[in-house]
């Protein structure tokens, strides 16, 4: 079956304190744009993901993990001599984390400045839709951005829709400033916005939920969706704002991954046909799922029997 979406971005080794111990470390993977890929390959979304690893043993068993989870491949790059970046999560009593990267050398970083940078656009024309986020475009310099958004450009005049996480990391940015105009820039190539409060106030400095709303839809896209942890989300559909709440979790063990399974949910929903505040409420179920395990991806049959009950 053709992939209905592309998820563009980076895989990194992930290593995430084990059960045993918090000086223990349990070898996983994981990456913003992936887990969403993942979530969405588990919903039943054909999807391939676009990134570029390297030939070591490492890269082989993510290509592995990701063809197991039905997730297409045929846009993974794969390039000799290179090592996948690598991250780390401290993770605190209440479930929330802290990340720290090895990634500067990560093959990844340059999918849109390469010299199969044509062919891969090329390819990604042919997707219904394509999904990134402010940590994919941190990856790329100025001028894989600028190549990134005309194929954007294209991407959008052909018909394709685009989702867009803004998922703001300030250490991926070399400052605020440049942060902002990029994603500006990219606000105004996107149909569906999936952002959170701790995005937009990190981001312009303002935590008035009217205000961030405004913001984006004057940037151009008329879908936005605005996440806001345990309280739930705002969706907002040409400025008419609903508020969903999200259903209380029992028990919070680990957030990696929370937005991005959210965002698996909502957007499956959406393609599906469900409107925009039913679709928030299935990105939440999907959510609530994910805070109940430690790292960014539950165990399949877990997740499935969860999401089915």
């Amino acid at each position: 079956m053709a992939a209905t979406i592309a998820s563009i971005g980076e895989c990194m080794i992930e290593l995430a304190a084990a059960e045993a111990g918090p000086d223990l470390r349990r070898l996983a993977f994981g990456g913003d744009t992936l887990n969403t890929a993942l979530y969405l390959a588990r919903l039943g979304v054909a999807v391939d993901y676009v990134t570029a690893l390297g030939d070591d043993p490492y890269s082989d068993r993510m290509v592995e993990a990701w063809r197991a989870e039905q997730i297409g491949t045929d846009q993974v790059q794969r390039v000799p001599g290179r090592v996948p970046g690598l991250y780390m999560i401290e993770v605190d009593d209440r479930g929330e984390r802290k990340f720290f990267y090895w990634r500067q050398q990560a093959p990844a970083r340059e999918i849109f400045g390469n010299d199969r940078t044509d062919e891969l656009c090329g390819a990604l024309l042919k997707y219904q839709w394509l999904y990134l986020s402010g940590i994919s475009l941190s990856l790329y310099g100025e001028a894989g951005r600028d190549r990134l958004f005309e194929l954007l450009r294209q991407f959008r005049a052909k018909g394709g829709k685009v989702a867009f996480d803004a998922n703001y990391r300030p250490r991926g940015w070399s400052s605020v400033e440049v942060a902002r105009r990029e994603i500006g820039d990219q606000l105004a190539l996107t149909d569906l916005v999936l952002s959170s409060d701790e995005d937009e106030s990190l981001l312009h400095g303002d935590s008035d939920m009217a205000r961030m709303v405004a913001r984006i839809h004057a940037a151009g896209p008329r879908l936005a969706v605005i996440k806001q942890g345990a309280e739930g989300c705002t969706v907002s559909v040409d400025g008419a704002a609903t508020r969903v709440p999200a259903p209380k979790v029992a028990w919070v063990v680990d957030a990696t991954a929370a937005g991005d399974s959210f965002n698996a949910g909502f957007i499956a929903a959406t393609l599906d046909g469900h409107p925009p505040a039913e679709a928030a409420r299935f990105g939440h179920r999907c959510a609530g799922i994910v805070v109940g395990y430690r790292g960014a991806i539950v165990p399949r049959a877990d997740f499935l029997a969860a999401v089915r009950a």
